[in-house]
């Protein structure tokens, strides 16, 4: 187990869990947001991508009143991205965060909201991180309208930056720091706050 916070547990990929991604990544509902339709996923798929990666990235499952809800991984960036974020300069530690609600009935709950917030406030203390980034599609409103109010900042465009359903998109690079400004006052992630978010998907780290 990774963490608990409240009603929600993340737990660390296992291998049992290639099914449930499957049957999640093969969801169009599940692909609109995240990876796309036309990339329907079956088992051995999930197994070459999020489970044979040698990329340091660490998968986890959202449990949710002990019901398997979700995924959500984090990683330290590389220099690459270091470079294409504009972060070369900066002698900070950089985790990137990629989620979604895998159960659609558990949308609209404020659970994702909750996620993220809670998965900050654990690399903050846990991995002692300067900066948390992702890079959601531009079109995904939603999306960034929950990260914004998790205290995440719209940093860069990234023109054409990722492939989604046959079409390069555009995505915002977006940015938790440490020290978040709102309204004049320092704040760190409260677990407290909740508010309602359907659609978490960054575009996922390939």
């Amino acid at each position: 187990k990774i963490y608990e916070h409240d009603k929600l547990v993340v737990r660390t990929l296992e291998n049992q869990d290639a099914s449930l991604l499957a049957k999640w990544l093969s969801n169009p509902e599940i692909l609109q947001y995240y990876e796309g339709r036309d990339c329907p996923f079956n088992e051995q798929l999930v197994i070459e991508k999020y489970f044979n990666r040698d990329d340091k990235v660490t998968g986890c499952i959202v449990e949710y009143e002990t019901v398997q809800i979700g995924y959500i991984q984090y990683y330290l960036i590389d220099d690459e991205e270091r470079r294409e974020y504009g972060y070369c300069d900066i002698n900070e530690i950089i985790y990137g965060l990629d989620q979604f609600i895998g159960e659609t009935k558990y949308w609209n709950k404020g659970i994702g909201t909750k996620l993220v917030k809670s998965m900050v406030e654990y690399l903050l203390k846990e991995k002692n991180v300067d900066k948390v980034i992702m890079d959601p599609q531009c079109w995904n409103h939603r999306a960034i309208a929950c990260y914004e109010k998790c205290g995440f900042v719209k940093k860069k465009l990234l023109p054409f930056h990722e492939m989604h359903e046959g079409e390069k998109r555009d995505c915002w690079l977006i940015e938790y720091s440490r020290c978040v400004v709102f309204k004049g006052m320092a704040l760190m992630p409260s677990y407290e706050q909740e508010t309602s978010v359907r659609h978490l998907s960054p575009c996922p780290r390939h």
